[in-house]
């Protein structure tokens, strides 16, 4: 379960936001729970309608001097991308300009075994290739060595990126990046290819025309995937270039719509985020980024088909090995709950793809809302890749426990680390100590909500109204509501059973609500509650009927006191840790003989979410802490079982009587209680 946290911006913000950027009130408030105060605030970060002179960015006329000198010598030039699906378009848009304006080019992108940047057996490589100027793209910034070794072998380097800079700057003939302590550019945070077209446009005197209408799309598509902020000129590139993929002529894009299902279709950052970008890094997780590169370079359709369609079987491959590690965890935490009641998740397999183990911390931290740290164990290798959210810093706990680590780097909210020989155990529990010293009650997963919303809001063109906000992403996510007092009308199946459909009532005004991969006994509520959800807001058209389309995110009973539950889960969490609580919370937590049967006869047939099972039970006797206590007797008594992975519980045929007392965790429990407890 996710805390919920409703923003309640203030009405006169909301009312200038509505008269200042003439928006209706549902968009008004979602930009006031954003922290937009004006319409001048809403016009700097959301309307861009230009990208800002390419050569505001340091080094940027001597890169592009640097380069067409080359091009005008006839000099060997390489382009040295990265194997996401950022250094790729990087790769590609750069490539092929170069190409098209008569220079003697190639590219190169490290396989991910390489690790990610420049290498020096790559700088080998490409020496003996006869090049003589390199140009990195969405890397270079820390290949502090790596240029001396590239000047050392009598090339020449120019670098183009978006990372941070650290220390010192690489030696190069220039070096592009706009987070470079120097430069003063108006816009920070465009991804590798961004700065790859803004290089284009450079090239090309500094007019945007050609490098827009060239690569808009492959510039689109990397800001997307590689997830950075959609704010400012980044808006622009991605909405222009979102236009140009739903209209594209280029065989690569029509062969990837084609095997995504997005023929006929409109193409939105959803459609980038989760069908088109993945399958390009699939390339670099499960087969070779070339693939995707030549895709991108090839003119011929059904040549372009073929790779789309390996890309496609590289991503299910991802999907597979994905879905298989997951299967993995699950089992490890139904056989050992004592993983998720952790502070941190902390995971250890030998030959986890390595690839896909960042994506599997991310589920794992979207599942159980704390922070994971997955490592995969391969050749006497220890690599890890780490998620979290909140105010719980990644990479404040590997530098905690960098003391067992042979590298590590990182930022708040993710990280990739290489934990020293035999040294997984001290690393898992130097995580746990940083996590006890920095948070005592550790934080909760979130779901925010924008702003409520009244009946009277839920109104076609006021809803139509949110599409002036698109595209969404990063730093402008697309906006939730939060609905109160909604009767339930009704609750139908949908798919099988796989989603539900309610008819809720708000005020007086009566519409369909869909919630996805949750079956209607999985709900926490029934026909006839009365509910509180947090939703996005679209419109439906059908046959003529428009209607809003009303997705709930989460549905709760009301009243529900998520402050009480929260601080059960904490101190059930820490006395199973073994922790020590204040010594007034031990008789609250422990559970009567009427509490731990009226628990086990509301458990039905089929079984039921625990979650689902605690808010149906409605009494306010059995705390979320008892009720926690009371499963775990039932579970260890084998009355029940239960699935930590997925969080259900389901009644276990027994022929015998047995002794609630014996079960440990009652045992343990009244040890602390420092009596017997009957």
């Amino acid at each position: 379960m996710k805390k919920w946290n409703v923003g309640r911006p203030d009405r006169k913000t909301i009312s200038a936001l509505m008269l200042g950027c003439g928006v209706t009130s549902l968009t008004a408030a979602a930009l006031a729970a954003k922290g937009y105060s004006s319409a001048e605030s809403v016009m700097e970060s959301l309307n861009a309608d230009e990208l800002s002179d390419p050569f505001l960015i340091k080094d940027m006329q001597q890169a592009a001097d640097t380069i067409n000198t080359a091009i005008e010598n006839g000099e060997r030039i390489c382009i040295y991308g990265d194997y996401d699906c950022d250094g790729i378009m990087s790769a590609v848009i750069l490539y092929s300009y170069l190409l098209e304006a008569g220079a003697d080019v190639t590219y190169y992108i490290p396989e991910r075994t390489e690790g990610y940047g420049l290498n020096i057996k790559a700088a080998d490589k490409i020496a003996a290739d006869g090049v003589s100027l390199i140009i990195t793209v969405d890397n270079g910034i820390s290949a502090i060595e790596e240029a001396e070794y590239i000047y050392a072998l009598g090339m020449r380097l120019v670098v183009t990126d978006h990372h941070r800079q650290g220390e010192q700057l690489p030696r190069a003939e220039a070096v592009v990046d706009p987070h470079r302590h120097d430069c003063f550019s108006p816009f920070k945070d465009m991804c590798g290819a961004g700065i790859a077209l803004k290089l284009v446009a450079a090239l090309d005197g500094g007019d945007y025309t050609m490098a827009l209408e060239q690569f808009g799309d492959l510039a689109a598509i990397a800001t997307v995937a590689d997830i950075v902020s959609l704010k400012g000129e980044n808006r622009f590139l991605v909405s222009y270039g979102l236009e140009l993929i739903s209209n594209t002529d280029r065989p690569a894009l029509m062969a990837l719509k084609e095997v995504c299902g997005l023929n006929g279709k409109p193409v939105d950052t959803r459609s980038v985020g989760f069908g088109i970008g993945p399958r390009i890094n699939a390339a670099g997780r499960f087969g070779s980024p070339k693939t995707a590169a030549e895709l991108f370079l090839c003119e011929d359709y059904d040549e372009a088909l073929k790779a789309a369609q390996e890309l496609d079987s590289l991503n299910n491959l991802r999907k597979d090995e994905e879905n298989s590690i997951i299967s993995e965890i699950y089992s490890m935490i139904d056989s050992d709950p004592h993983i998720i009641r952790e502070r941190v998740i902390f995971l250890c397999e030998k030959n986890w793809h390595h690839g896909v183990i960042g994506i599997v911390a991310s589920r794992i931290v979207e599942q159980f809302g704390k922070p994971c740290f997955i490592v995969s164990e391969a050749e006497g290798e220890l690599r890890g890749s780490a998620r979290s959210f909140g105010e719980f810093s990644v990479f404040e706990a590997l530098t905690a426990a960098s003391d067992v680590l042979e590298k590590f780097g990182g930022h708040p909210g993710a990280g990739g680390f290489t934990i020293k020989n035999g040294m997984a155990e001290s690393f898992h529990q130097l995580l746990e100590k940083y996590a006890l010293d920095n948070h005592r009650v550790m934080p909760a997963a979130e779901l925010s909500a924008d702003s409520p919303v009244s009946p009277q809001e839920l109104e076609i063109e006021n809803i139509k109204g949110l599409d002036v906000l698109e595209p969404f992403g990063t730093d402008n996510e697309k906006p939730l509501f939060y609905i109160e007092n909604a009767q339930i009308l009704d609750i139908v199946p949908l798919s099988d059973g796989a989603h539900t459909k309610l008819r809720i009532k708000v005020g007086y005004t009566q519409a369909d609500a869909l919630m996805f991969r949750k079956s209607p006994h999985e709900l926490p509520v029934s026909k006839g509650d009365v509910c509180s959800m947090i939703v996005s807001l679209g419109v439906n058209e059908f046959r003529g009927t428009v209607s809003p389309n009303i997705i709930i995110s989460d549905i709760r009973p009301q009243p529900f006191e998520q402050s009480r539950y929260f601080a059960a889960l904490n101190a059930f969490e820490a006395f199973m840790r073994g922790e020590e609580l204040p010594q007034n919370y031990y008789p609250s937590m422990y559970p009567s003989r009427d509490d731990v049967v009226k628990i086990y006869k509301s458990i039905p047939d089929g079984g039921i979410n625990t979650d689902t099972l605690y808010i149906r039970l409605n009494d306010r006797n059995i705390n979320f802490c008892r009720f926690c206590i009371s499963v775990e007797a039932l579970r260890q008594l084998g009355l029940v079982s239960v699935s930590f992975a997925e969080m259900t519980i389901k009644r276990i045929s027994v022929t015998q009587k047995a002794d609630l007392d014996s079960a440990p965790v009652l045992a343990s429990l009244r040890s602390r209680l420092g009596k017997s407890h009957k």
